[in-house]
């Protein structure tokens, strides 16, 4: 079937993080709320209707995953990265984040350093710091319209004892860079050389766009697949967030059972009923929703680029290679951050994530989420252009 993703779908009063959460972030509930990292597109009909049949059953109990529900994600896996994932390397955790925490926890002690790289999802310095585990920046670096690793910072900073554990975005959030197959491996012998274990958060490899192939960290050697844990999830690519559900890919049985010990011992493994059937449905239904998603966004993408290109050269956009999330570099207007920000709320009525909240790099972007209706992709140019043109 065709989906309408021009379908402009009202969340007011549905506790929407993106809408109830305007006025405490931004003083104004009077925007078009272009931030949080969920699309406005309905959620896939075969997720709905499978959650709808669910419920037709009316107890709502304890639920368990029955021994077939990570098939699904096998074959998803396979059909979109090519990768033959293993059941026995695969585990539950209710999302992305908690699963980030729960590595910190398993793999590293108070104290130890680890290593990230910003500009980055601001969760990657939370769940290193909550755990009082020291911060270590490898600041990617910007040239050229797009981000590279700083390699040669990077084996200065693995070879430190201490180090134990380093957090991959990959695609990277909020660049939207997809790492080559090179990178990741010159990466991967960089760790593994100095013990440092690699998480690689893969919530965006789904959404990568046409033109670029997402290649999962653990595929990229032998070292990588044995110094290494990939989460990934249905969330993003099908618009469910709200459910929690992703999985980790583990292919060492040692580092599997030390991760699997840390889930239980949070009494974390548990997911929701809703959790199970909607990503059984995501995965064994998604393919066509999925291709048509991409090329929407594709377009929408495009828009702001040719948009900005005509009417606001002093904006540039950072053409992402995977996601619905777009990087706008505003360091040409010679603004502060604050008064670039004071622009976007008061004058264009626009919510972005401002840069700085990415951490070192930040500074001077702002993130706009495209997953919504080219209409209110269109309304945002305007209304940024004539703030701009104000000035």
């Amino acid at each position: 079937m065709t989906y309408n993703y021009d379908e402009i779908i009202d969340r007011r009063g549905t506790s929407s993080y993106k809408i109830d959460l305007c006025k405490s972030r931004f003083g104004t509930d009077d925007l078009l709320p272009l931030w949080v990292a969920d699309m406005d597109f309905r959620t896939p009909d075969f997720v709905m209707n499978a959650i709808r049949e669910r419920c037709m059953h009316e107890v709502l109990g304890y639920t368990i995953r029955n021994k077939d529900f990570n098939q699904p994600f096998i074959d998803w896996v396979y059909y979109k990265h090519n990768w033959q994932v293993q059941n026995e390397w695969i585990g539950f955790v209710p999302g992305v984040v908690m699963g980030m925490s729960t590595a910190v926890l398993a793999y590293t002690n108070q104290g130890d350093k680890i290593i990230i790289q910003p500009p980055v999802y601001p969760p990657f310095f939370s769940v290193v710091k909550n755990h009082k585990r020291e911060l270590v920046l490898n600041q990617l670096i910007f040239e050229n319209g797009q981000y590279r690793m700083n390699f040669d910072e990077l084996k200065k900073q693995a070879a430190d004892p201490k180090v134990k554990m380093m957090l991959l975005c990959s695609p990277h959030n909020p660049g939207g860079r997809v790492w080559s197959k090179e990178e990741l491996q010159e990466l991967a012998e960089i760790c593994a050389q100095h013990h440092v274990l690699v998480l690689s958060d893969e919530i965006h490899a789904d959404l990568v766009l046409p033109g670029y192939t997402h290649t999962p960290f653990a595929m990229v050697s032998e070292t990588a697949k044995q110094n290494s844990i990939t989460l990934m999830a249905p969330s993003k690519t099908f618009n469910i967030p709200g459910l929690g559900s992703s999985s980790y890919i583990i292919p060492n049985k040692n580092l599997f059972n030390l991760y699997d010990t840390q889930i239980h011992h949070l009494e974390i493994g548990a997911g929701s009923l809703f959790a199970y059937t909607a990503t059984t449905a995501a995965y064994n239904y998604g393919a066509d929703w999925l291709k048509q998603l991409i090329s929407y966004i594709q377009g929408n993408i495009d828009f702001v680029s040719m948009y900005i290109q005509k009417h606001i050269p002093k904006v540039k956009i950072v053409v992402p290679q995977a996601s619905f999330l777009i990087w706008l570099d505003f360091s040409a207007l010679n603004m502060t951050d604050a008064e670039v920000q004071d622009i976007l709320v008061n004058k264009a009525k626009l919510g972005f994530n401002p840069g700085t909240t990415f951490g070192p790099g930040g500074s001077g972007f702002h993130r706009m989420n495209v997953g919504c209706s080219r209409l209110v992709v269109q309304e945002a140019m305007q209304r940024l252009h004539t703030a701009l043109e104000k000035l």
